[in-house]
This record gives C-alpha cells, structure tokens and sequence, in this order.
C-alpha cells in the first residue's frame, strides 16, 4: 500500500482515483489507514459483495481457520466485517470511466502485488 502511496501524485495527473477495498469495516480500515499515514479512500466490503462479483473471494476451511487463529491469532470472523471466515484474493483493477477494466492483476500469493509502476505505464498507454 506504501508503494502505491507513493505514486499517487502521478495517479492524480492522469485524473485516476485510487480506491482500496477490504472485508473489514470503516473502524479497523480507517485505522489500518491512519496507522500507515495513507491518503488513499479504503471501503469496506461487508459481506464480500465487491469481492464475489470480480470471483476473488473465498472461504477458508476448518484447517485454514485452526492456523490463523493458532498460528497468527487472527480470528478472521472477530476482523471481518459480515463476521465470516472469507477472504479476499489481492487484486488491482484499473477500470475505466465507462466501467470496463483496463488491466487486472489477480494473485493468490498475498506478498506478490502489482507494480505501480505497471499502473503508470498502462495510463500513459491509454492516454489517460
């Protein structure tokens, strides 16, 4: 999210808005916002609406959730907004004005994120 801190005043020059959505609700988003001094608008997706229409969210299983809660003590469904143990796959959309997406970035690995700069460039490609 830093990284991409860091390129908004490029985003900005293309007119682009960049939005970050989580499962978590406008309490703990706005935390997470503040805790690393983001500028950026973070939504929250109570019951993994968002998430389901672009087919990047999923449930995790009872062997999952034992290794969060031991392993991490993260007990998703305390986190989550809907109170539920779904998760969202990371991904980046630049979506258009007239709603079409213009490039996606869909990785299950969640330390593996898109470059900003792969943004930048897609801007400058489509003359934004």
């Amino acid at each position: 999210m830093r990284a991409y801190q860091a390129v908004l005043p490029d985003l900005r020059r293309f007119n682009t808005t960049l939005l970050a959505i989580s499962p978590e609700p406008p309490d703990s988003s706005l935390t997470f916002k503040e805790k690393n001094e983001l500028e950026l608008e973070v939504l929250s997706d109570y019951d993994h609406t968002v998430a389901k229409s672009y087919g990047v969210s999923f449930r995790l299983d009872d062997a999952a959730r034992e290794v969060f809660v031991s392993e991490f003590g993260l007990d998703l469904a305390k986190r989550n907004a809907a109170g539920s143990w779904d998760l969202p796959i990371p991904a980046t959309y630049l979506v258009n004005q007239d709603g079409r997406i213009e490039l996606a970035f869909v990785d299950p690995d969640y330390t593996r994120r898109l470059e900003p700069q792969a943004i930048l460039d897609s801007l400058a490609r489509l003359g934004t």
